[in-house]
């Protein structure tokens, strides 16, 4: 039984960089769906596949590194509303990570979306977590 599923999908995707894995297996979930969707629309992962074909299914996401440094694209990942602590925020004092260099992933009303893209629409919600 896991208590957080999206800082268990955190954790194995920092593990997999930290241990310098091109591909990650995650079960799969809507959330984790539209988490890794914004993870690629922001350049942070190199490609991603859904696999419907068990129940629970899988989301298989292909790690993005710089090809001279081998450093990965993804810095830091941070989970920022808990199960125990829940951050909800408004559409006026969305949070900025890194003065903007870095995204916060929000889940709203309208869907799960980075900040910029919730204070372009006026939208507030959860604060899930941090990527830089």
């Amino acid at each position: 039984m896991n208590t957080d599923p999206i800082a268990d999908y955190l954790t194995r995707v920092r593990n997999a960089i930290k241990a310098n894995h091109r591909i990650v297996e995650i079960p799969s979930s809507k959330i984790k769906k539209e988490i890794t969707k914004v993870l690629y629309d922001k350049g942070y992962i190199q490609s991603y596949k859904f696999d419907d074909s068990v129940v629970q299914g899988t989301i298989k996401i292909a790690l993005k590194y710089n090809p001279n440094t081998k450093q990965s694209a993804i810095v830091k990942l941070e989970r920022v509303s808990k199960p125990g602590l829940r951050k909800y925020t408004g559409s006026e004092n969305l949070p900025r990570v890194l003065n903007g260099l870095g995204v916060a992933i929000l889940s709203t009303s309208k869907g799960v979306m980075t900040e910029k893209e919730a204070r372009a629409k006026k939208v507030g919600g959860e604060v899930l977590c941090y990527v830089y």
